[in-house]
């Protein structure tokens, strides 16, 4: 990133901000040096070098991290007066808010509810364990609303951590729940494969139902073989039974087709709701593996109830087959939470459009459009309304954006982007920006900007409400490089751009956890490829986060990618992060919307991402252009399978 240099214009805090924004060689004189030295103190547990560093920090930005980390280090052995005179300090600020949670979890380890009690109702981001830690303190002050409470986390939460196995435990010791309340929470953590949490779930069951640890294994392990072993008189055993449906789902989870036979075999000797659940988990993976027969699957599953990704597969597998009773019939019996999302409530419109239903169509199509995501333009379309950005607002003011310069949270954000501590700082930024109204939130998204931290420019762009700035929201920074490359590839650049903000928001030295760098997020195998074929001379994988050549290599596989894909962008978009032999594959046996074909794709981070990327391309296109745009149109229709697949063979 180039270092930003402050306009002279600006006064008071903005610009003595963004003056410390500018790259070293000032790290000397602000301490930046003395910082790392104590933060690198504190990660090896240096305790006396870090109180030799603490007075020389005094002043810094970034002082409150210093006296974070001599606290946390003894935090243990630290009398409360010493806790609560930090809390007071950094009262309202994200490492006060830290520290609390520290401290809470030490309280409630120790079961000090007292202290616990006293804290907790302050913590701004309480996170699961510290929710659990909350009902035990509730339950032990008897509480009624918290057994309620904990009987909601039954069958969601699904591998509990420590704090919160009491809690799990304590609805068995106050009988709110039974044996077929724990069958229930096994089978749905079979369903997210979280088996070994699901060993745990069966000491739960009744002594006559519990399966021995080798039969547990059996299960799990060796379906097939187990199922084969099966004794023929079962029936009368709910044990086996149940063990029997849960290993016709681990058979489904590779091959439904053969959990199906194996559930045709045995079926008549399982209850309804046994044969029920099973035939829904194989109409589940049958609908993901894009199968005919899932929605037979599903049929013989009947009244059973299912789980939320069941359920939503069912729809898929509809949509797919352009059954559109069964998708109407299986979206209106979702829980109300899924029902309502931009997903749903957006084929539930086409559904009923489909059924003759037209006016109820557009009721629903009227709820979500205008909403900035993949389905309010897809609603704006069913309205004959095309997609643009809404009036832009008025542009933050110099008294605006000195305010924001202000906030303390900000100014530690900024000072640690400058020393590139991006995993503290990005939360030090969302804590700061957490009750902005508009106005401030787009004096911080111009503030970030200025700074050429785009992703945090875009994440307040991100959060207004009412007034809007999608110049903000929809950056398009590296112009210089990402246009002319667009062009040089015969791209469209609002297609580049839509797929830059959500590969890497324009960071340009963004890392993933998988090993994909830059701006474009190349995979290292793949940056090599293209630049082999595109003849770029002594490359080396040191190179991928320049810009320039990132941006390069990236367009040039988009390049490919389009051309090995039908010159279909939403292909393309599929196959650039899952690969395009999968991207292929997704395809049906007849031509497909392109709306369905995403909404289908099973992957759900792919999914997601292709969503993001076509509504991100959209914007673009509106902001570039200057006119309205047309997200199905821009979907299209995706070829039927095997069509046109030459020249893509060999992509990687």
């Amino acid at each position: 990133m180039k270092p930003f240099r402050p306009l002279r214009r600006f006064s008071g805090p903005l610009a003595l901000l963004l003056t410390l924004l500018a790259a070293p060689p000032a790290l000397a004189e602000i301490g930046d040096d003395r910082f790392l030295a104590a933060r690198d103190a504190f990660r090896l547990g240096d305790r006396a070098k870090l109180e030799r560093l603490a007075p020389e920090l005094k002043g810094h930005a970034l002082e409150a991290y210093v006296d974070y980390w001599l606290l946390t280090q003894r935090l243990k052995d630290t009398d409360p007066a010493t806790v609560q005179a930090f809390l007071a300090r950094h009262e309202r600020s994200y490492i006060g808010d830290r520290l609390r949670s520290d401290w809470l979890k030490l309280a409630g380890s120790r079961q000090q509810w007292s202290e616990f009690d006293g804290e907790y109702a302050k913590l701004v981001q309480p996170d699961q364990e510290l929710q659990c830690y909350s009902l035990q303190a509730r339950r032990i002050h008897d509480d009624a609303s918290a057994s309620s409470e904990a009987a909601a986390l039954w069958l969601t939460l699904l591998e509990p951590p420590e704090p919160c196995v009491p809690v799990i435990e304590s609805l068995i010791i106050d009988r709110r729940v039974f044996a077929d309340d724990a069958w229930a929470r096994i089978r749905r953590q079979f369903e997210a494969n979280k088996t070994t949490a699901a060993r745990t779930s069966m000491n739960y069951l009744p002594a006559a139902q519990t399966p021995d640890a080798a039969t547990a294994d059996a299960v799990i392990d060796k379906p097939m073989p187990w199922l084969a072993r099966l004794p023929a008189d079962f029936a009368g055993n709910r044990m086996l039974r149940e063990l029997a449906a849960l290993a016709i789902q681990r058979i489904a989870r590779n091959d439904p087709k053969a959990a199906a036979e194996q559930l045709t075999r045995l079926e008549a000797r399982l209850q309804a709701g046994e044969r029920g659940w099973a035939w829904g988990v194989i109409g589940w993976q049958a609908a993901q593996k894009h199968l005919p027969e899932a929605l037979d699957y599903y049929r013989r599953a009947g009244d059973a109830p299912l789980g939320d990704e069941a359920i939503q597969w069912k729809a898929r597998a509809a949509l797919r087959a352009q059954d559109w009773a069964t998708l109407r019939t299986t979206i209106e019996k979702m829980p109300p939470a899924l029902a309502t999302l931009p997903d749903w409530t957006y084929w539930l419109g086409r559904a009923y459009r489909a059924g003759g239903r037209i006016e109820e169509a557009n009721t629903l199509f009227a709820r979500i459009a205008g909403q900035p995501n993949f389905y309010g333009n897809l609603a704006d379309d069913e309205l004959n309304r095309p997609t643009s950005p809404p009036p832009r607002a008025r542009a933050a003011s110099r008294e605006e954006l000195n305010q924001i310069a202000a906030n303390r949270g900000v100014q530690r954000a900024l000072a640690l982007f400058r020393l590139n501590l991006r995993f503290e700082a990005v939360r030090e930024w969302n804590f700061a920006l957490r009750g902005m109204s508009d106005r401030e939130l787009l004096a911080a998204a111009e503030l970030a900007r200025r700074a050429e931290i785009f992703d945090r420019a875009i994440a307040a762009a991100d959060k207004t409400k009412n007034e809007h700035d999608f110049t903000l929201r929809y950056l398009a920074p590296f112009d210089e490089r990402v246009r002319p490359a667009a062009r040089e590839q015969s791209l469209d650049d609002a297609w580049v751009y839509g797929l830059m903000r959500q590969e890497s928001r324009f960071v340009s030295d963004a890392r993933s956890t998988v090993g994909a760098s830059g701006l474009m997020q190349l995979m290292p195998a793949t940056a090599r490829w293209v630049a082999k074929k595109i003849g770029l001379k002594d490359y080396q994988h040191s190179r991928v986060n320049d810009a320039d050549t990132n941006v390069l290599l990236g367009t040039s596989y988009m390049r490919m990618v389009l051309e090995g894909l039908d010159k279909q962008p939403l292909l393309a978009s599929a196959a650039y992060n899952a690969g395009p032999g999968r991207a292929r594959k997704w395809r049906a046996e007849w031509p497909l919307e392109g709306a369905i074909y995403a909404e289908t794709i099973p992957f759900s981070e792919t999914r997601d991402y292709v969503k993001k990327v076509m509504s991100n391309s959209v914007y673009y296109s509106a902001l570039f252009e200057g006119r309205p745009q047309s997200l199905k149109a821009r979907l299209g229709t995706v070829a039927a399978r095997g069509s046109n697949d030459s020249g893509a063979t060999e992509l990687p």
